[in-house]
């Protein structure tokens, strides 16, 4: 559930009375193929504490984690929580409140946004040494699992274009792939054991890993490629990272090499 726009009231309303229908008329939860997390049934909770002038209270976000994790009929699951990048120190993206580290104690997994955050692999090590280090120790004391987000590059021009708002055309560049993998390589030297690779499909942030052509069609709108590479290649480089958490690779900073690569039909 990604609670961004919910106003004052609307997390029980709608979210809570959502998974309530999942549970009753879908038994989602005794679905073979959804995702479970040491046995239990997985809810992702997006968008807790930040400090972007959000309309929904923590008191609300510490309503719905309960609700999630103690209920006698819709609880007893695994919560992971999307959080700010600086939900450890409070600062910055995050709200400066001890109620958040209330909150992110009552959940299980902790995932902090990253999108954005970092440009280039430099800064992406620089991070993994002073943030994510800090992230995972603090996670391990309060028996907490980490997830931190990588992202292969970032553009929203044609976003923004909609909006009247100027912006670059590949503002975080993909490099091949290094700017991934560095990411992924140093957030798993400093010791995660599990990545969410940000995202599958999300074309209008131009941070898509899926399947793309080479030759977009031209039209108004300007459209990254994969500069001449594999169309599955990011897909291909997400499979690298988890043989690299799995340890089946060397952790090495170097782009891994694909031998024989040929563009899929």
């Amino acid at each position: 559930y990604d609670l961004s726009g919910m106003q004052p009231g609307e997390i029980e309303k709608w979210v809570m009375e959502d998974w309530k229908l999942l549970v009753d008329r879908m038994k989602i939860r005794e679905d073979r193929a959804y995702l479970h997390h040491e046995g239990k049934p997985v809810v992702s909770v997006w968008g807790v504490g930040f400090s972007d002038g959000r309309n929904y209270s923590l008191e609300e976000c510490e309503q719905l984690v309960r609700f999630l994790k103690e209920d006698p009929v819709y609880g007893g699951n695994t919560v992971m929580l999307g959080l700010p990048t600086r939900w450890r120190t409070l600062t910055r993206d995050a709200v400066s409140d001890e109620k958040l580290h209330e909150i992110v104690r009552l959940a299980d997994i902790v995932s902090p946004w990253m999108v954005g955050r970092n440009r280039n692999p430099d800064q992406a090590r620089e991070h993994a040494k002073t943030t994510l280090a800090a992230d995972i120790e603090w996670c391990s004391e309060n028996e907490m699992a980490y997830l931190p987000v990588v992202f292969p590059g970032f553009s929203w021009q044609n976003l923004k274009k909609s909006h009247g708002i100027a912006e670059e055309l590949g503002k975080i560049p993909r490099r091949g792939g290094e700017f991934l993998w560095a990411q992924g390589s140093a957030y798993s030297e400093a010791g995660a054991k599990m990545l969410y690779v940000a995202m599958f499909d999300e074309v209008d942030e131009g941070t898509a890993i899926f399947k793309c052509s080479n030759d977009p069609p031209v039209g108004e709108s300007s459209f990254l490629t994969y500069e001449g590479l594999p169309s599955d290649h990011y897909l291909w480089l997400t499979g690298q990272l988890g043989r690299l958490l799995r340890g089946e690779i060397s952790g090495d900073i170097k782009l891994p090499i694909r031998s024989n690569a040929t563009v899929p039909e």
